[in-house]
């Protein structure tokens, strides 16, 4: 059915509206509770007598048995579940460098993710230094306080620096959710898509269109899943990135390189246009739209075609133009629209299987774990066109998706301890219910004030 213009108007311009109202919302309701993320005690407290263990002086017993032997402060302290959300504030969402202090609201609202979804205890970290060697010494200063290190809003080519070296300095996980997170996910995504559409991904043509953070690490994570590297075709705002561009520099940016040795084996050069030609799925990570994907490039591509278009707040192609140009299945990464590909689904879960088995890194693999359990999840409650990924409130996927993480860890022989498959589910359950259960309960309570009318914070 072909939709006319003037019935599409009123829909985009609604479209817009919601887009819009996050933001027109926002500001205020960081005003009314100044802030998303608090401290409260998990131990019992029946009397300031207690506090002669949890402190002085019978703390300093605790602290001998942990000076004997550092790997006790995961059994002793918090640190099991504490993690660091580092940025340097230089490529905060759409807004690029807006500074430390601007990047603010961004983390809390990860460590919210973190808490609400995977149980985990997370500490913005913003750091003024955009200097990745320095990162990187902070990193490796602050290890001993926590079980993991959530790199965040990180430049590129910086970031995949800062996230090698760490991983390969520290004996904590160090991952990068604009790398690994959004590359999870996207797999998962695209498993589920040729399933529908009967295709064989690992054999199959897939465009990434945008060569930043994101990008670079679905290639290499699709590479290590199984797609074959000169199957991938990547672009960037010059064209088709392949092994004769002249300013695709090694020293400059190895990683952007190296992915450039490897792939596009038909060594398609030129326009944008030429990535779209016949491929079989474009995950789109660039500049939002709309527009920026013509409906003529998707007509380019191949029968039963995939499109993912993840830039928010608007995607790159609108999905009813993409299914006009005869797109089959279609996501984004927005949650009004079927199919949102969100880092949401990933990262709670994947922190807090490697951090139930106090895991000494994430791999690669380990993400790759959570992309099965993502997708099978999906295949089994039932999925269609329009239902290809979990969504936020599907909670019971997390635990699942946590001791795929927390098993392939024991596998790979980084995990510190080795609970069963069941001692893993029941940990990351409770965990899980426990964080929910707490929101609930400080707001039924009236400890979390429920917020003002939507018209009052819009005065």
């Amino acid at each position: 059915m072909v939709v006319k213009e003037t019935e599409t108007k009123p829909i985009v311009d609604e479209l817009l509206a919601k887009a819009k109202k996050p933001a027109q919302l926002s500001p205020a309701m960081h005003r009314f509770y100044e802030g998303k993320m608090q401290v409260i005690p998990k131990c019992a407290i029946r009397g300031i007598d207690d506090f002669a263990f949890w402190y002085t002086p019978g703390v300093a017993a605790t602290c001998r048995q942990i000076e004997a032997d550092p790997d006790k402060s995961f059994e002793l302290t918090n640190r099991w579940n504490y993690v660091a959300i580092v940025t340097d504030g230089t490529r905060v969402l759409g807004l690029g460098d807006i500074g430390p202090e601007a990047a603010m609201p961004v983390m809390e609202g990860k460590a919210l993710l973190f808490k609400y979804l995977g149980g985990v205890d997370a500490f913005p970290i913003c750091l003024r230094t955009k200097n990745p060697d320095e990162i990187i010494r902070i990193c490796k200063t602050i290890e001993p306080t926590f079980g993991g290190i959530n790199l965040e809003d990180i430049e590129k080519p910086k970031c995949f620096q800062i996230l090698e070296s760490a991983r390969s300095e520290m004996q904590i996980p160090v991952w990068h959710d604009d790398q690994q997170g959004t590359a999870t996910v996207i797999l998962a995504g695209l498993i589920n898509a040729f399933k529908l559409v009967g295709k064989k991904p690992k054999e199959s043509l897939i465009t990434l269109i945008g060569s930043g953070a994101a990008n670079i690490r679905t290639a290499y994570v699709l590479m290590r899943w199984g797609v074959k590297p000169g199957n991938i075709i990547l672009a960037d705002t010059k064209g088709v990135i392949h092994r004769g561009r002249p300013d695709i520099d090694e020293k400059d940016d190895p990683w952007k390189y190296d992915v450039a040795q490897k792939t596009n084996r038909e060594n398609r050069t030129g326009g944008i246009e030429n990535a779209f030609k016949g491929v079989d799925a474009v995950v789109a990570a660039s500049k939002p739209g709309p527009g920026t994907i013509k409906k003529e490039l998707i007509k380019s591509m191949a029968s039963d075609a995939v499109v993912f278009a993840c830039a928010n707040p608007i995607p790159e192609i609108w999905p009813w133009e993409a299914k006009e140009a005869g797109a089959r299945v279609i996501a984004t990464g927005r949650s009004d629209f079927p199919n949102q590909v969100n880092n949401s689904m990933g990262f709670p879960a994947i922190f807090r299987g490697v951090l139930d088995v106090k895991a000494k890194t994430i791999t690669d693999d380990m993400c790759i774990a959570a992309t099965a359990e993502l997708a099978l999840y999906a295949e089994e409650r039932g999925m269609d066109e329009t239902n290809i990924l979990p969504r936020m409130d599907e909670w019971e996927v997390f635990p699942r998706e946590a001791v795929a993480c927390a098993l392939k860890s024991i596998d790979q022989g980084v995990a510190r301890i080795k609970p069963s498959r069941m001692e893993l589910h029941e940990r990351a359950s409770a965990i899980i219910s426990n964080a929910r259960a707490t929101t609930e309960l400080l707001m039924k309570h009236g400890l979390i004030k429920p917020p003002p009318k939507e018209e009052e914070l819009l005065r």
